[in-house]
């Protein structure tokens, strides 16, 4: 095993090389993320036990169901992020077929193939470091931030979530340099 950084490490093999990114773990963010699911889960158990344990008029009800739709749709989103943080994971897998990329927490998730032919400009992209879009990506409850990014049958495929300057550098020359090698088999 080859690391790359902190966060990334590759294997090659005969036949293929497996590369696997993990988030940025900082313990502070993660307990920080974990209090605030905890009393957001809170906050529905004791909504939902009023809006059918209490008894309420018809406005109160609707009021309720409406705020359940928006704490549900963070609860969610910032579930999936506290996830991503504890056990998430990209692998690529490059072999002679093409560039195979599973975004997983544990071990669910779906790997996905892309064969080389269909690839077309194949770069990445790292924001500005005092950027709007730099500070927004940098949240622990934002999944997004992929770096890499090539066209597939018209539509925009990414990986390489969070990946500084450095690191998107390093990794893209061992993508390049993996696809090459494979490509030609």
């Amino acid at each position: 095993m080859t690391v790359i950084s902190e966060r990334i490490s590759f294997v090659d093999h005969d036949v293929k090389t497996t590369i696997v990114i993990l988030p940025k773990k900082e313990s502070w963010v993660i307990a920080l993320m974990g209090a605030w699911l905890g009393m957001w889960v809170s906050i529905g158990v004791i909504t939902c036990w009023a809006l059918f344990a209490l008894k309420l008029t018809q406005q109160e009800q609707i009021i309720l169901a409406v705020f359940l739709s928006f704490w549900a749709y963070y609860a969610y989103r910032v579930g999936r992020s506290f996830l991503w943080l504890l056990w998430g994971q990209e692998r690529i897998k490059i072999d002679e077929i093409g560039l195979h990329i599973k975004k997983s927490i544990r071990t669910y998730g779906k790997s996905i193939p892309y064969y080389f032919e269909n690839i077309k400009s194949l770069a990445y992209d790292v924001p500005e470091e005092k950027s709007f879009q730099s500070v927004w990506e940098s949240s622990p409850w934002v999944n997004g931030g992929e770096r890499f990014f090539f066209d597939y049958y018209g539509k925009m495929i990414k990986f390489g979530r969070k990946l500084t300057k450095k690191e998107a550098l390093l990794l893209s020359q061992v993508i390049e340099k993996r696809m090459r090698k494979y490509s030609k088999k």
